[in-house]
């Protein structure tokens, strides 16, 4: 009984193993199928609109000229050239078409744009200039991108680089000059150029330029708007005091309509505190006028008498009072020409009387006369001929308007109740310690290799001369590429024009000699500014190409610097 237990066991278990190989068979066909099928499908289906290449050789076959067939038969022995004949395209046949004005001007028209191109060029390269020293540009830039064929200092600081160079600046130590245990690297040297000074800084906010789009949406609790103001009053006070003791040698105000650049006696070639403001309006002239500010507008085109005798008439009591001190008889020929103008128009008036005019007709007409002189006078707002130019104790007047002016701060639209930007140099109250994050990268040009550093931000007019100094110290050549704020542009352009218009002795002293008593006196002065010296010079020269607009430098030990 046991074995055949065991015996039907055996045969059921043999059973099972044979049923299942049969299962495994069925699988792996069924398998094959669908593997056969997947790759039917898979064959590309062919388009039934496509266009058919054999009709297209056909149709090149007959199109064949007929001198290739005659030439064929000519050349029965040569079958090979024959075919390689045959299968050429034909070529093209010269066809005579009717003359066309258009393409021949056009093609007029581009060789003239090529020699116009290649005149523009040669212009360029007369009118870029070399000097021996890197004019001073006093707009604002945004961006500088340095290139040169050999290493740049680097921006990957190491701990020390960093440390000694964020102490020189904050102590305006010269590192060639002082005796220190501080870092002297070009990296350490280059980090200590890319530091300023702002207030107020509101990290959420872009306070310059002020009308980004970064800055809209957002508003400042009453409180909040109080609390700025009174910081700013402070700090403002501070850095006019700093900049009248000649320990600033310039600040710049930024506002949402204007801009203010404040300078010490003895730089860009003038002897007072002075201060440039762009761009300006019939309403801001009109309230200086009202305080008894003086000022002057040297890029102002010339113009009709009356314009200016309307617009500098309520100076003329303070112009007389002070001519015989200043020794200058503009004051005395302005109330001449403006006394003369007011009796002109009583002579007119009386005339028009005599003829019988009506007296409305004469109010209409003194109303008419009236609208075109506003007209002629607001046509250059908003203009870089608009800038103002404020000197001496007028600068201490202006001071006070703009700390006590409602303007000052807008109360409506972006940045409402944020006071100014106060940007600087070196340090003064209530200021905060910037920095411009400079990028380093190697770019391949004409199959040569350059190392350069681009920089984003605010730049100061003496970041370009410090940097522009180590590079000369280190570097056989290099090159600078920057971009400016329009809006300051004005600055640069009317201290140049204020340089070119002195008189005719100054000017020969000029071309003499690039360092003349004014500017001697000037970087005396300015000793103590925190600038380091070979900066001073520059914002003090007053010699010939002094100061100029910079979009390109280029610098080669031995020729000096190129420019345009």
């Amino acid at each position: 009984t046991a074995l055949q237990r065991l015996k039907q066991k055996k045969k059921q278990l043999a059973a099972r193993l044979s049923s299942n190989n049969n299962n495994k068979r069925l699988e792996l066909d069924e398998n094959d199928k669908c593997k056969l099928l997947e790759a039917k499908i898979a064959q590309k289906r062919n388009n039934p609109f496509a266009k058919s290449k054999d009709g297209a050789k056909k149709q090149k076959i007959d199109e064949q000229p007929q001198e290739a067939t005659v030439s064929v038969s000519k050349n029965a022995t040569t079958n090979n050239l024959a075919c390689l004949t045959s299968t050429r395209p034909p070529p093209a046949k010269l066809t005579l078409q009717k003359f066309d004005v258009q393409a021949f001007a056009k093609l007029l028209h581009q060789a003239k744009a090529t020699q116009a191109d290649e005149e523009e060029d040669a212009a360029l390269a007369a009118r870029q200039k070399h000097t021996p020293h890197l004019p001073m540009d006093w707009c604002l830039k945004t961006r500088v991108r340095f290139f040169c064929p050999t290493d740049l200092p680097a921006t990957q600081l190491k701990t020390s680089q960093l440390a000694s160079g964020l102490t020189s600046f904050v102590r305006c130590f010269d590192t060639n000059q002082t005796e220190s245990t501080l870092d002297i690297s070009d990296a350490t040297r280059f980090n200590q150029c890319t530091y300023y000074w702002q207030h107020p800084h509101l990290p959420w906010l872009t306070l310059f330029p002020r009308n980004a789009k970064e800055n809209n949406g957002i508003t400042i609790g009453e409180r909040e708007r109080k609390a700025l103001a009174e910081e700013w009053d402070y700090s403002f006070r501070g850095l006019f005091q700093l900049l009248r003791a000649r320990q600033c040698p310039y600040f710049y105000l930024c506002a949402n309509s204007f801009t203010v650049l404040f300078r010490a006696a003895g730089t860009g070639g003038r002897p007072e505190t002075h201060a440039l403001v762009t761009p300006s309006t019939r309403g801001m002239r009109s309230a200086l006028q009202q305080e008894g500010i003086e000022y002057s507008m040297p890029l102002k085109q010339q113009q009709d008498v009356g314009e200016g005798g309307a617009s500098n008439s309520s100076f003329i009591e303070e112009n007389e009072a002070n001519n015989s001190d200043n020794g200058t008889g503009l004051a005395n020929g302005q109330a001449k020409d403006i006394q003369q103008i007011s009796d002109e128009e009583d002579d007119d008036d009386a005339w028009l009387e005599s003829l019988g005019v009506d007296e409305r007709e004469l109010r209409r007409i003194q109303t008419t006369h009236a609208r075109k002189l506003k007209a002629a006078e607001m046509s250059e707002d908003f203009s870089d001929n608009s800038l103002l130019l404020i000197e001496g104790v007028e600068c201490q007047g202006f001071f006070s308007y703009l700390l006590n002016a409602k303007s000052t701060i807008t109360s409506v639209g972006r940045l409402a109740g944020v006071p100014p930007t106060l940007l600087a140099p070196v340090a003064f109250p209530k200021a905060t310690m910037q920095h411009l994050v400079p990028r380093s990268k190697k770019v391949r040009l004409d199959g040569t290799d350059y190392y350069s550093i681009d920089i984003k931000g605010l730049l100061l007019p003496t970041f370009l001369p410090s940097v522009a100094m180590l590079l000369c110290e280190t570097r056989h050549t290099f090159s600078a590429t920057l971009a400016s704020s329009i809006n300051t542009l004005s600055f640069s352009k009317a201290t140049q024009k204020l340089l070119e218009t002195t008189t005719p002795a100054e000017s020969k002293e000029a071309e003499k000699s690039d360092t003349g008593c004014g500017q001697v006196f000037g970087e005396q002065n300015l000793s103590d500014c925190g600038l380091l010296p070979a900066v001073v010079g520059s914002i003090c020269r007053t010699g010939h190409n002094a100061v100029g607009l910079l979009e390109r430098v280029c610098y080669q030990q031995g020729e000096g610097y190129a420019w345009s």
